[in-house]
């Protein structure tokens, strides 16, 4: 994974237009989102990881990892770093040659809000590209996050993969309440995707109204 990527506004005026409290408010936010950086996770970090993970279980919306598991795989998480901690995580866990999913994607609470957690999955999209995967794939209680970033809602049969790695051995199977998601990332992908463009906005729609 590319390293030190420093997070920016996109040059977004974040204090246009508000009363003097608002810019500083807006000023204050902006120096937390530039003093956030983007890195490849290391072994020895797999202990944050873990505690950043499991702080956050009780939200139900990511699954328990040991800290062994995490060392093994550190080079697969990309971490987002202010100071000298670390406020999100996401993995980049392949599947199979063609699909790679996103994993125990989290921000820690006190840093949402900074767009964190839209930064981590556009870097796993441009790595999975990078490896040569052919989609990008989640499985989200709040599928209208991914559906922003581009995902599209499909069945869980799409993604066998998951299904055989992960989903048949849980405890939760078939009642975890997850949606599947998933990105293409090549033009032959894109075009087996869209065949579920019709029901996934309908979903979509569904979950959002």
């Amino acid at each position: 994974m590319s390293t030190q990527v420093m997070l920016s506004n996109r040059g977004l005026r974040l204090g246009a237009g508000l009363p003097e409290r608002g810019r500083e408010d807006a000023a204050a936010r902006r120096s937390a989102h530039h003093a956030v950086t983007l890195r490849t996770a290391t072994p020895s970090e797999a202990p944050a990881l873990h505690a950043l993970i499991a702080a956050h279980l009780e939200e139900g919306r990511l699954l328990p990892r040991a800290v062994e598991e995490l060392q093994v795989h550190a080079g697969r998480f990309v971490v987002a770093v202010r100071g000298r901690h670390i406020v999100g995580c996401a993995e980049l866990a392949p599947l199979n040659a063609k699909t790679a999913e996103v994993r125990s994607l989290v921000v820690d609470r006190r840093a949402r809000g900074l767009g964190i957690g839209r930064r981590m999955v556009d870097e796993l999209q441009h790595e999975a590209r990078v490896a040569g995967y052919e989609r990008l794939c989640a499985f989200a209680h709040e599928p209208g996050y991914f559906v922003r970033m581009g995902f599209s809602i499909v069945p869980h049969t799409w993604v066998p993969e998951k299904i055989a790695h992960d989903c048949s051995s849980c405890s939760l199977f078939r009642r975890c309440g997850q949606h599947a998601v998933i990105l293409p990332l090549t033009r032959a992908a894109r075009a087996t995707v869209a065949a579920a463009a019709e029901p996934a906005a309908a979903a979509t729609a569904a979950l959002e109204g």
